[in-house]
């Protein structure tokens, strides 16, 4: 197996500490008035973005559907589409986003397991692709057509069944899995090539393997028997039927160090490896990454209001905890993520280290970011940053103690170092919190 080549980092430790102090000089990070906050560093987000773009040949029709999962804040939906992203949505709620943000209905692809009558009839007037996940969902797509025309590329998801990698919740082409139409079930196959005979208007097939913890080569080879599917359906038909297919996304992120790891380039070598018809223009393809387009960007600062020891193990108690890394705290195995530590200033700390929990500010004793984590000693007034957040985390916010979410800043660095900093999403303040908790 080749070896996984990463490419060198988009944003490096004295990036992320020239942001950090900043943020602080600029009051968006002050231990009374702001002790919690999240940054993204648009540049960095716009280099993964060309990056992504690059990794596929210019002459191949590629349509890249950022996942909004990842991050559905309106200002970054905006700026992904600037740069030439399309959005993937999975609910009524990021399907909206992905409008207001402005997308053109045939750079939004529709997915989800539980999609609604009114979101199946909305997508196709509006002509947004959509892939369907099951055969009662296909019923109900037949019924909307049945007098009515569409606009939109409309496919079927099926699942590989190829297995699963080291984290199974991220795992989506197991025998058992909650998505798609099973490809290996016993009739499934052949019931997929009549359907397609009878239904001219399906034309892609979709398939996601997984993402965190899963290999390349076995999402290489979960997309190559989806396209081997394809050949099959056009070649029983006798026609190009499909001619599209979605390859999905999830491509892992190494949260061991700073180095993008794999890159696209590693993706797409595998690719080409497993299904080298993928890349004769026969088929315009898509993709739907999410956090790998963002997360290497991002990181979360909150400064330590107390420490203390117990059991003669050193704990710093802060601001960011469950609600902004709930993955983490709640499957630390599967989820581990770097922190590092800085002055009240943001410079770095630095000084031998000592193996100290890392404890964030919710009512419950698991609530750790760190468990015996070697770092510089932290003290009272003391920043730690929790890196690679750039998806996920702070912006799926985790309401645990009404917790008010953290502002969201977007970072951009001139030339000669002058950081400038918007607003992504402002901090929730707690009156919000009590109109929103609050019923009439």
């Amino acid at each position: 197996m080749p070896e996984h080549r990463p490419s060198s980092p988009l944003i490096s430790a004295e990036r992320r500490e020239l942001v950090l102090r900043a943020a602080v000089r600029q009051g968006l990070l002050d231990p009374e008035r702001a002790p919690l906050a999240a940054f993204l560093d648009l540049d960095a987000v716009a280099g993964a973005v060309a990056a992504l773009h690059a990794a596929f040949p210019a002459e191949l029709e590629v349509r890249h559907a950022f996942a909004a999962k990842a991050n559905p804040l309106g200002p970054v939906l905006r700026r992904l589409r600037e740069l030439g992203m399309g959005c993937e949505v999975a609910s009524p709620g990021e399907f909206a986003q992905a409008l207001a943000a402005g997308f053109p209905p045939e750079l939004i692809v529709l997915d989800s397991p539980a999609k609604t009558r009114a979101e199946l009839a909305l997508a196709l007037e509006l002509g947004v692709s959509v892939n369907i996940d099951n055969w009662q969902e296909l019923a109900r797509v037949d019924a909307i057509l049945a007098d009515r025309g569409s606009a939109s590329r409309i496919g079927v998801r099926i699942n590989p069944q190829v297995g699963g990698g080291r984290i199974a919740a991220m795992s989506t082409a197991t025998a058992t899995s909650k998505f798609g139409v099973p490809l290996a079930d016993t009739g499934n196959a052949a019931r997929l090539v009549e359907t397609f005979r009878t239904r001219p208007w399906l034309t892609e097939l979709h398939c996601h393997v997984g993402s965190q913890g899963v290999d390349l080569d076995l999402m290489a080879t979960g997309i190559a028997t989806t396209a081997a599917f394809a050949e099959r359906i056009n070649r029983e038909l006798g026609r190009r039927q499909v001619t599209g297919i979605d390859l999905g996304g999830g491509l892992p992120v190494n949260f061991a160090d700073d180095r993008t790891a794999p890159g696209w380039d590693a993706y797409v070598e595998r690719l080409r490896a497993h299904a080298p018809v993928l890349f004769d223009g026969r088929y315009r393809l898509t993709t739907e990454f999410g956090r790998s387009v963002l997360a290497k960007s991002g990181f979360v600062a909150s400064y330590v209001e107390y420490t203390k020891v117990a059991g003669g193990r050193p704990i710093a108690i802060g601001h960011a905890g469950a609600q902004v890394a709930t993955r983490t705290v709640f499957a630390p195995d599967s989820w581990p993520l770097r922190i590092s530590t800085h002055h009240p200033s943001g410079a770095a700390k630095h000084g031998a280290p000592v193996l100290q929990d890392v404890a964030g500010p919710c009512c419950f004793a698991g609530d750790l970011v760190a468990r015996a984590r070697p770092l510089p000693l932290l003290a009272p007034g003391d920043l730690y940053c929790l890196l690679d957040c750039g998806a996920y985390y702070a912006t799926n916010h985790f309401s645990y103690n009404s917790l008010p979410e953290p502002a969201v800043h977007g970072a951009t660095t001139s030339p000669d170092g002058t950081v400038r900093f918007e607003t992504l999403r402002p901090a929730q303040s707690i009156d919000d919190l009590v109109a929103r908790t609050t019923t009439a």
